[in-house]
C-alpha cells in the first residue's frame, strides 16, 4: 500500500476562470465600473416634452376632436442646416461652422458636401459646403425650448415667425440670419456672423395641424 505522502495529488477540477487574488502588500485593484449608455442631456428630462404630454396633448384632443392620443401630432424630428460656401477654398471656416453648430446643439454634426459639379459657382463634386445636425428625442425638445425662449427674443425688433414657412404637409421651416442669437454662442468667439435653416419635421397630415401644435408648443407666430 503506498504512503500518503507519496500519493500524487489530484487535480482540482476545471472551473470557471477566477480573478487573480492580489499578492501579499499589493494593493487590491480598482472595481470596473459597469457600462451604462450617456445620458447626453443630463438627468432633468425636458421641459418641453414634459409640457408636451401633460398639457398639449389633452388640449389637442379637445380642441381637434381626437379620440386617441396617439392621434395627436407630435414633433418628430429637426434639422439644422448651417450653409458655409466658403468652406471648399478655406477647411478652418467649416471647423468654425461646425463648432457653432455643435455648441448650439448639443450634438456633433455632419459635414455636407456637393453633389454635382456647377462651373458656374466653381463647385466641384464632393468639396464641403456646410455642416447638418438632425436631433431626435430629449435633444430635439431642449433645442425647441431654447429657440423660442430664449434666441428668437433676442432678435431685434422680433415680431414673430412668419406663418407661410409650412411646406403643406406638416413641416415648417424657419431661417434665421445670425447665429449670435444662442445664448451658446460667444461673441468674441465667433468668427463670422452666419445664417442657419431650421426644418421641423412633424407627424402631422396638415398645416393647420402642425400650426396648432406648435402654437401650443409656444411657437410665436405673427399676426
Amino acid at each position: 500500500m503506498a504512503d500518503k505522502a507519496t500519493a500524487p495529488a489530484q487535480k482540482a477540477p476545471r472551473g470557471p476562470a477566477t480573478k487573480a487574488q492580489p499578492r501579499k502588500g499589493e494593493a487590491a485593484p480598482a472595481p470596473t465600473p459597469a457600462k451604462t449608455r450617456p445620458k447626453g442631456t443630463g438627468q432633468v428630462p425636458p421641459r418641453l416634452r414634459d409640457r408636451f404630454r401633460a398639457t398639449v396633448v389633452p388640449t389637442l384632443m379637445k380642441e381637434r376632436g381626437y379620440t386617441n392620443p396617439f392621434q395627436v401630432p407630435r414633433v418628430e424630428k429637426i434639422v439644422i442646416n448651417m450653409g458655409v460656401g466658403e468652406g471648399r477654398e478655406n477647411a478652418k471656416i467649416l471647423d468654425f461652422a461646425t463648432a457653432d453648430l455643435q455648441a448650439i446643439t448639443g450634438q456633433r454634426p455632419i459635414v455636407t458636401r456637393a453633389k454635382k459639379s456647377i462651373a458656374n459657382f466653381k463647385l466641384r463634386e464632393g468639396v464641403p459646403i456646410g455642416a447638418k445636425v438632425t436631433l431626435h428625442g430629449a435633444r430635439m425638445y431642449e433645442f425647441l425650448d431654447r429657440l423660442i425662449n430664449a434666441a428668437l427674443p433676442r432678435v431685434r425688433d422680433f415680431k414673430g415667425v412668419p406663418a407661410k414657412g409650412f411646406d403643406g404637409r406638416g413641416n415648417y421651416a424657419l431661417g434665421l440670419r445670425e447665429q449670435l442669437i444662442f445664448p451658446e454662442i460667444v461673441y468674441d468667439k465667433v468668427d463670422k456672423v452666419r445664417g442657419m435653416d431650421i426644418n421641423i419635421v412633424t407627424t402631422a397630415r396638415t398645416d393647420e395641424e402642425a400650426k396648432a401644435l406648435l402654437t401650443h408648443l409656444g411657437m410665436p407666430f405673427r399676426e
